[in-house]
């Protein structure tokens, strides 16, 4: 597929709306809730996933608590824009674009969990978590094939055996990064569209080869403690 082919990223929310969440998250959410990048992957993640989960439990998995709003219009506000975040990203992909993702699809030769690639990917697999079996149902091996890239860019498997290869490859992992938003596209439709079916859009670059495992054990995604600035919005 050529450039000219390719859709351009589409934003999920406007950059001052990415601002608040961003100020709120790191201000008043407290040290266990996910960073803007972490809780923008764990929404886009919410909207890939073939079951919907309730707004009560991913919110409360996004803060890891209960955060204290200053009233009860900052709450609809701030809970607001999440889910028109996670909206907005099931439009997009339903539609057969591209989600725009908050920051440079560059490591620029970094370790991916050093940076907001990382972030934003143990994010996503924190929103593969909170739902696990739906994912795997079916097409175990093309699923763990799918989300491959995401496992090995967030750092969150480091000790597994099989991302010792892809992870070492500082080359394929470049080439991850720049598919990233290809990637979430083909995880959405592999859950919508029947595998006979044409697709709704030119297929782009093909994700990581090899077979991967589901995920084995659960691990915590890029809190406070994970890299920090908002990124390319």
């Amino acid at each position: 597929m050529s450039d000219a082919e390719t859709p351009l990223p589409q934003p999920l929310l406007e950059d001052d709306a990415l601002d608040l969440l961003d100020d709120f998250l790191e201000e008043r959410a407290g040290a266990d809730a996910l960073d803007l990048i972490g809780a923008h992957g764990f929404l886009v993640a919410l909207a890939v996933a073939p079951r919907e989960t309730d707004a009560a439990t991913w919110v409360a998995e996004l803060f890891h608590g209960s955060p204290e709003f200053e009233s009860e219009q900052e709450r609809e506000i701030i809970l607001g824009l999440f889910e028109q975040l996670r909206s907005n990203a099931i439009n997009v992909l339903e539609s057969g674009g591209l989600p725009e993702l908050p920051f440079e699809l560059t490591l620029d030769g970094m370790a991916a969990e050093e940076t907001p690639i990382g972030d934003w990917c143990a994010g996503f697999m924190e929103g593969v978590f909170l739902d696990e079996a739906p994912w795997f149902e079916g097409d175990e091996e093309s699923v763990a094939t799918l989300l491959l890239p995401f496992m090995a860019l967030s750092g969150l498997f480091a000790d597994e055996p099989d991302m010792a290869d892809l992870a070492g490859d500082a080359k394929r992992l470049e080439e991850l990064v720049n598919q990233l938003p290809e990637l979430v596209l083909d995880l959405y439709l592999h859950f919508r569209v029947p595998p006979d079916t044409p697709k709704p859009k030119p297929r782009g670059k093909s994700p990581a080869r090899g077979k991967g495992a589901p995920p084995s054990a659960k691990k915590g995604a890029g809190g406070k403690g994970g890299s920090k600035g908002k990124g390319k919005r």
